[in-house]
């Protein structure tokens, strides 16, 4: 994160004795990226973060990628994919590669305690509320929010009704893109967004309890820790790593006088991968200007689309509606349907309101068993219509 935060009871100096009001230290813990040459927070726990009772191995429901063969353009119907689990453990694997992997998640249950050791996590929110519950504090999250979870971050996820998410788990760390941002982290004014638009913990959560499971991913699977106290036992913590929350409403878009391209809607960055924001606009005001996007052919990239809200002019006869998920691949050019063009410069419309999540990635994306489970399969031939 770009700027630095202080939560609850801290020390004035860091690594000295912090003391509790029976006399006993507060355990100091070091939550910090590439080792301890990045950001890093320090949190103190009431007890020993160290304290585990119990390693159970568990066994993980095998979400097998299959390539995309044939290579064609894919459709997937979120919509049709019935709620299942929770926010953890309901995932749907949509698509995914070495570097990350991308799920869809509709449910209304509470999650047990989830740490992902592989990389951090950006939860995006379609439709409902719920309460996100870590060791650094609480935040209320809606629709429209991306949660961005560090990676090791306790948390769990508790819903107020039916929530549907975009779940997005990459391989390293998911930052502010690097052009947004000054030599020491400051947004510049250029940027789409500001420290102004993030939410993040304001108060410690600080939670009682003992031999508490925590479910934990790494490389090599999942295990189930039992913890001696309650993980949620941090009285305050300071530092630039922490989990937060940013709107998609709160996205500034770029306008050009003829159409920009995807990188002006960036959002986030992670490995080998981009996440950006296509938000409600002014349409493009050269007199001859061609108002929706060109045909196009990223051969350096996949092309992941979440369709969340407003109106898709540029894929009327697609089939593509809210839920959906398009998927284009690099080895295929694409672009608006067929008469599309026409139809917007007719219409005299001088504003568009789509809104969707778009994830490219560097790498092919491997179809996951939730795509396939919701795959329209007309879709790759309706430019041909």
């Amino acid at each position: 994160m770009p700027h630095y935060r202080t939560v609850g009871e801290v020390p004035r100096k860091r690594h000295v004795q912090f003391r509790r009001p029976d006399g006993g230290l507060y355990a100091e813990e070091l939550m910090g990226e590439e080792g301890f040459s990045s950001d890093a927070s320090l949190l103190y726990h009431r007890h020993a973060p160290t304290a585990i009772t119990k390693a159970e191995s568990v066994a993980a429901n095998h979400h097998a990628l299959e390539p995309n063969l044939p290579l064609s353009p894919r459709h997937f119907r979120t919509q049709d994919l019935a709620p299942d689990g929770d926010l953890v453990s309901g995932r749907r694997l949509l698509a995914g590669n070495g570097d990350v992997r991308i799920g869809y998640a509709a449910t209304d249950r509470p999650s047990e305690l989830y740490r992902d050791s592989m990389g951090d996590e950006c939860v995006y929110i379609k439709s409902g509320r719920a309460r996100f519950e870590s060791m650094y504090g609480a935040l209320e999250v809606g629709e429209g929010d991306y949660v961005v979870i560090p990676t090791g971050t306790i948390h769990r996820w508790v819903p107020s009704g039916p929530v549907e998410a975009l779940t997005i788990e990459a391989s390293g760390h998911i930052r502010p893109p690097k052009r947004y941002l000054s030599q020491f982290g400051q947004f510049l004014e250029h940027a789409p967004y500001s420290e102004r638009d993030l939410r993040a913990p304001a108060e410690p959560l600080v939670v009682e309890g003992e031999d508490v499971p925590v479910l934990v991913r790494t490389r090599g699977g999942l295990t189930r820790l039992t913890y001696r106290n309650h993980p949620f036992d941090v009285v305050g913590w300071d530092g630039c790593l922490y989990p937060y929350v940013f709107n998609i409403s709160d996205f500034e878009p770029v306008v050009k006088r003829t159409h920009a391209p995807p990188p002006v809607h960036q959002t986030f960055e992670g490995p080998g991968f981009v996440i950006c924001s296509f938000c409600p606009r002014p349409l493009d005001f050269h007199p001859d200007a061609v108002p929706i996007p060109y045909n196009h052919h990223n051969v350096d990239s996949d092309e992941f689309m979440f369709y969340v809200g407003g109106d898709y002019s540029a894929r009327a006869g697609s089939g593509i509606d809210v839920g959906s998920v398009s998927l284009h691949p690099a080895g295929f050019t694409h672009g608006p349907q067929p008469g599309a063009v026409e139809a917007v410069i007719a219409s005299g419309a001088t504003h568009t309101s789509e809104l969707a999540v778009m994830i490219d990635t560097f790498r092919p994306l491997d179809l996951g068993p939730g795509a396939l489970a919701c795959e329209d399969g007309d879709y790759a031939w309706t430019w041909a219509r």
